[in-house]
Parts: C-alpha cells; sequence; structure tokens
C-alpha cells in the first residue's frame, strides 16, 4: 500500500481546533413503540477517533445514521460544524431543512456501511469520482486524478478500470471507503465496516482505517474489532438500550471497565 499522505484537504476538519466537530445533546429517537436512542449526548472533537461497542439493537447504527440525517431525530439536537444538520432555525424554532441543503450538508460527513453499496454497472474510480462530478460540478480530468490518487491510497490503483464484481469483498469496502474521502469530509463514519467481509480480509480494511486515524481524520467507528478499539481508539463508548452506559479512554474501558453490563458484554466476546 503507497505510503503517500492524505490531502490535506481530506484529512482536516472545518471545525476550529478548541470545537467540537459533532456535538450530539440528548438525541431521542424511536420507530413507532420501540425507543432505540434515550437522550444520547456525545461530544466529538477534530481528529479524534470515537469508537461504539455494544450489544445489537443498543442503537450505536442509529446513531451514526442520525448523524448525517439518514434518519431523523424525534428529540434533542444534533450539530455537524457547529451546523444543525437536516435542521434550520426558522421563528425561533427548528425545522427540517430543504433536501438540497441536507445533501449539502451531508458532503461534511462520510459514510461507510456494512454492505458496500456500489454501483455495479460503474468501474472502481467511476464510483469514485461519481459524487465529485455529479455533486460538486468538480472538473472531470481533475476528478479522475484525484480519485486514482485515493484508490492508490486503498492500495487499489491497480483496480481503477475492474468493476465490484470482479473485486473481493475487502476490496470492494477499500473502493468505498475512498467513495466516501471524495468529497473531502471533514468527518467520518464506519457502521460495522468489517462484519460483512472473510476473516481474511478484515484486516485489509482496518489498515486503511488506521491510517486514517493517523493522518488526523475524525472518525466514530461502531465495530466488533476489540484490538482496533485498542490500538486506534482514543475514546471507547458503551451503549446498551439505547443509552450510552459507560465511556472513556478506549484501553482504559477495555482494560477495566467500570459498568457491570460492559463488563459482561466484553467477557462475552474477548
Amino acid at each position: 500500500m503507497t505510503t503517500e499522505p492524505f490531502p490535506a484537504s481530506v484529512s482536516g476538519s472545518a471545525a476550529g481546533p478548541g470545537n467540537p466537530v459533532v456535538e450530539a445533546t440528548e438525541i431521542d429517537k424511536s420507530f413507532g413503540h420501540l425507543h432505540v436512542l434515550r437522550k444520547v449526548s456525545l461530544t466529538v472533537m477534530p481528529r479524534e477517533v470515537v469508537v461504539i461497542i455494544g450489544p445489537s439493537g443498543s442503537g450505536k447504527s442509529t446513531f451514526l445514521r442520525c448523524v448525517n440525517h439518514l434518519e431523523k431525530i424525534d428529540g434533542g439536537s444534533l450539530t455537524v460544524n457547529g451546523h444543525p444538520i437536516g435542521y434550520r432555525m426558522r421563528r425561533g424554532r427548528l425545522v427540517e431543512d430543504r433536501e438540497r441543503r441536507i445533501a449539502a450538508q451531508r458532503r461534511d460527513v462520510g459514510m461507510v456501511f456494512q454492505r458496500f453499496n456500489l454501483f455495479p454497472h460503474m468501474t472502481s474510480l467511476e464510483n469514485v469520482t461519481a459524487a465529485p462530478i455529479h455533486v460538486l460540478g468538480a472538473n472531470r480530468r481533475e476528478a479522475r486524478e484525484f480519485g486514482r490518487s485515493l484508490l492508490a491510497r486503498v492500495g487499489l490503483e491497480q483496480k481503477a478500470d475492474s468493476y465490484p464484481g470482479h473485486l473481493s469483498g475487502g476490496q470492494q469496502q477499500r473502493v468505498a471507503i475512498a467513495r466516501a474521502l471524495a468529497l473531502k469530509p471533514a468527518l467520518m463514519l464506519f457502521d460495522e465496516a468489517t462484519s460483512a467481509l472473510d476473516p481474511e480480509m478484515i484486516g485489509e480494511v482496518l489498515d486503511v482505517m488506521k491510517e486514517l486515524a493517523q493522518e488526523g481524520m475524525t472518525m466514530i467507528v461502531v465495530t466488533h474489532e476489540m484490538g482496533f478499539a485498542r490500538e486506534v481508539g482514543d475514546r471507547l463508548i458503551f451503549m446498551d438500550a439505547g443509552r450510552i452506559v459507560e465511556e472513556g479512554p478506549a484501553r482504559e474501558v477495555l482494560s477495566a471497565p467500570k459498568n457491570a453490563r460492559t463488563q459482561g458484554f466484553l467477557q462475552a466476546i474477548l
């Protein structure tokens, strides 16, 4: 894998050094009668890697989807780089924003899903350059040059002209990471990005995520990879039943969790 650094505009945050990239305050979210998030508050600072763990159904993925407004919150407030995402103030109240403005806000947030979600009829390079060209109106030649540099950064420059069906799962997920970086986001969200991969492919994706963290990318990572959490995470959040049960320095929480529920969860998976 090439060791050339990401362009500064990719790894940098629009937030000032003392201002949060993400500020979530008492977020509530329900699906019908199912209360998924219960007063969840979380602040993420520039260059910080926050790892979220917890059992299935604890609200981890829903929280990530609320951060970039793929899910609408029912209560509380949520800002990215100081701006409400998906909402705007009107006559002193928060109202849902227009879809065009929401799409513009999402450019600050890159998201990598459990499933790769690549366009099967597009090559790797076309997948990476689609948003800069069609959303931002970027110059096609410059977008392709930048796209190739991103593919090289994730170790796939030689796969630029390959279609997703000809790539392994790990390669597809690395293309998905490059695609998320193509809009030069201030924040990257990873929703169990390795859970759909065969064991031998997990390492190649985690290596890219580790390098992103080393380059200073602000990240929120939902994962079951405790080795990654220990090595890369600045802070670890344990969620259960829609609440943050415990949080603290990643190595400290993993080595000596204080909450009995956290202790039981870690004993079951480690």
